[in-house]
């Protein structure tokens, strides 16, 4: 290969990778704030992420009416109209996905911290057995009728149980955040109205270059993803140190009890913390339908697992190592990718996380898994 052909292939690597790294990083964000504040991972978060890929379509197709096929014209994607489209479907997607964050702590995560209520109890015995209803049957509808009518029994021992303040042991967290990922996505490839199929998003603007860099054509929709990444990472870390939810959000990720006696509402800064992982990793699913175009009921768990290598590689207790873990994995990714080929790319990732962590395993910037803090 000519080296100038080469040094064009570098830089269009590393534009696509940035953008890719972009969106890993921000739904990083939301494995690195629950940990901080819980010292638990939440499985879930990758759902969170689906929905919100369907609160995008949901806006661009039933409220924008935004045709699906492409007849090379965009009349109403231009300039300030273009602005406010976008604007939108972020807001509804973050909408999505930050209320579907709050409605997963309220029934996966609260009833086990003896705090729960009938409502959620009766969520969460669903979930439970639904979990367990797929270990003997694989058919999702029975699964459904099945935990229906256990939801009953089950919910009644988890109100006798954990309405005295008992807390659950740390596996059930992990038990029924699976359980909450497992019932979301298989609810929507069960009964939306392509299933299992992948869905074609609008594409919202025409992917024209927008400026050249090194001999490389940078497209309109990576622009767009990286500056609004940058920009929703900023405005999170100003939340976090500047306002008053912020500083009880850090407080409480230091010393719960300590701040519960303090005055602080724990039970409202984690609900805070899991809107807040909701609404980045809906700002990361718009963009990842600009840019690709597509979602799917399980589109969430490669890039769930994938972002979640992305928080642990920057420091799973450090924001800044959320964004560095995401860049520096989508740019590794694109360069494995064009080395050893597209095959590759997870195994090349993955084994990159596991070099760093024999070598430095509290991450590039994170304190260890046990002291992690926002």
């Amino acid at each position: 290969m000519p080296d100038w052909l080469l040094f064009r292939t570098f830089w269009e690597l590393t534009v696509t990778g940035l953008a890719l790294g972009s969106i890993y990083a921000l739904v990083a964000l939301g494995y690195t704030l629950v940990y901080g504040v819980l010292r638990l991972i939440n499985f879930a978060h990758a759902e969170i992420f689906m929905v919100g890929t369907f609160g995008a379509l949901l806006a661009s197709t039933q409220f924008l009416n935004i045709p699906l096929l492409e007849d090379g014209n965009y009349p109403y994607r231009t300039g300030m109209t273009l602005v406010i489209f976008l604007a939108f479907i972020m807001l509804i997607a973050m909408a999505f996905s930050g209320l579907g964050a709050v409605v997963l702590e309220r029934v996966a995560y609260r009833p086990l911290r003896g705090n729960g209520d009938a409502f959620g109890a009766i969520v969460l015995a669903f979930l439970t057995a639904f979990v367990v209803s797929l270990i003997f049957v694989d058919n999702a509808k029975t699964n459904v009728i099945i935990s229906l009518l256990m939801t009953a029994p089950i919910s009644y021992g988890y109100l006798r149980f954990f309405k005295k303040g008992r807390k659950a042991p740390r596996l059930a967290f992990l038990i029924s955040a699976i359980g909450a990922s497992t019932a979301l996505a298989e609810a929507v490839g069960v009964w939306s109205a392509n299933g299992r199929d992948q869905y074609q998003t609008p594409r919202l603007l025409e992917k024209k270059t927008l400026f050249t860099m090194f001999g490389t054509d940078v497209r309109i929709d990576y622009v767009i993803v990286i500056v609004g990444a940058l920009l929703m990472m900023t405005a999170l870390t100003l939340f976090v140190n500047k306002t008053r939810l912020g500083r009880g959000v850090r407080a409480v990720a230091q010393d719960a009890e300590t701040s519960r006696i303090l005055g602080v509402n724990v039970d409202m800064i984690i609900i805070v913390t899991f809107a807040l992982g909701g609404v980045m990793a809906g700002g990361a699913a718009m963009l990842f339908t600009l840019v690709y175009d597509q979602t799917r009921f399980n589109i969430g768990f490669i890039l769930g697992v994938k972002s979640f290598t992305a928080a642990v590689l920057g420091g799973i207790g450090n924001l800044k190592g959320a964004l560095l873990g995401g860049i520096l994995l989508g740019l590794v990714e694109n360069y494995g990718s064009a080395i050893f080929g597209g095959q590759w790319k997870d195994v090349i990732a993955f084994t990159v996380l596991l070099v760093v962590l024999m070598f430095r395993p509290t991450g590039l910037l994170g304190e260890s898994l046990g002291k992690a803090r926002v």
